[in-house]
């Protein structure tokens, strides 16, 4: 069992607006008899003792830190709850568990099996949101204001520093009043589209296929079936679903040819909602005006990819989630759905396993 000793617990994250739950469980437990819960994750001191400490009032925790799959399974015998994913392999050599605690947002990669078991899962919806709307805004406004085409390329490669363009000319673009459509209005969606409309004066249209009530920010709200209308209508598109089937590339060549030609496309969440090759053409031969990438369908990119040939493309690595208070972030909601848990109280971020999200 990991010890935390003397450790203070972490420090408090920036509020995490916007979380709430998809869905809730509750789970039942005998009463102050001790949590076991097993992971592979490299919780450090303070983190164990946040997460101890949270459940204190109700029932002990002990958080058992193994560094082997062998030990893993072994320690799986006596544990009530996983955290960082179960696989269908492992479920034999689980039979007390009870709860299932992501360790990320995206569950796209459950096995059948463990997605076919009636344990419950939970995930980090939402948790990365803060970032990942900070980084979508920069990449916009990198793109919009000509950041991307024409001066980091003079900066880095010729050494000056020239205006391109007139003042009246369309080489750098405003975002006040233009129409941005997201698809996917879970956590990152809600956060990009909060921050575009209060921040940029942007006008949003959402599509998301789960009945929501409409936020104050959001102008309309359509279910995705609806997007190929209003393509043609936004200046900014914005993949942030999750991936499952029925979103796989549904970002694909009849999307792009639709948009508008000074139009935007943003991808935030996953990869595979895009066309890689789809979208090369489109940034090469004009079809939208270029595009803001945290992800894509292979990870890394791959050397030699023709996306590298796009001067009107931005990409990030996948980090756009990453920071120091992400972290906290993660561990403070962990540590809260471990206090419910050893409560009866509904556990938080239930994932639907058959939907994917």
């Amino acid at each position: 069992m990991a010890s935390a000793g003397a450790a203070a617990p972490l420090a408090a994250a920036p509020p995490a607006v916007g979380i709430a739950p998809f869905a809730q469980a509750v789970l039942s437990r005998p009463a102050g008899a001790p949590i076991k819960i097993v992971t592979m994750y490299k919780f450090e001191a303070p983190e164990v003792e946040t997460i101890v400490q949270r459940a204190a009032a109700h029932a002990p925790v002990e958080i058992k830190i193994c560094n082997s799959p062998e030990e893993f399974r072994t320690a799986l015998r006596d544990a009530e709850v996983v955290y960082g994913g179960l696989s269908g392999a492992d479920l034999d050599y689980a039979p007390r568990v009870k709860w299932v605690q992501s360790g990320g947002a995206g569950v796209e990669g459950l096995d059948d099996k463990f997605r076919e078991s009636p344990i419950p899962l939970t995930n980090y919806a939402r948790t990365f949101a803060h970032g990942i709307s900070e980084t979508a805004i920069g990449l916009l406004l990198a793109l919009s204001r000509g950041l991307v085409k024409y001066y980091l390329p003079q900066f880095y490669l010729k050494k000056t520093n020239n205006p391109v363009g007139t003042p009246k000319s369309d080489h750098h673009v405003e975002m006040v009043g233009r129409t941005m459509g997201i698809v996917g209005m879970g956590g990152i969606g809600s956060m990009i589209a909060r921050r575009a409309h209060h921040g940029l004066d942007m006008r949003i249209v959402g599509f998301d296929p789960k009945p929501m009530p409409k936020p104050e920010y959001v102008a309309e709200l359509h279910d995705p079936a609806e997007l190929m209308r209003f393509v043609p209508q936004v200046d900014v598109l914005v993949a942030a679903a999750p991936h499952t089937k029925q979103t796989e590339r549904m970002f694909n060549e009849k999307v792009f040819r639709s948009m508008k030609k000074t139009a935007y496309f943003l991808a935030m969440s996953r990869g595979m909602l895009f066309d890689d090759m789809a979208l090369v053409r489109a940034l090469k031969e004009g079809w939208i005006a270029g595009a803001g990438l945290d992800v894509f369908p292979k990870e890394p990119v791959p050397a030699g990819h023709p996306i590298f040939e796009c001067d009107n493309v931005i990409l990030s690595a996948h980090t756009s989630g990453w920071s120091p208070d992400r972290q906290v972030r993660l561990i403070d909601v962990f540590a809260d759905n471990v206090r419910r848990y050893a409560a009866g109280q509904p556990l938080m971020n239930l994932v639907d396993k058959g939907k994917g999200y």
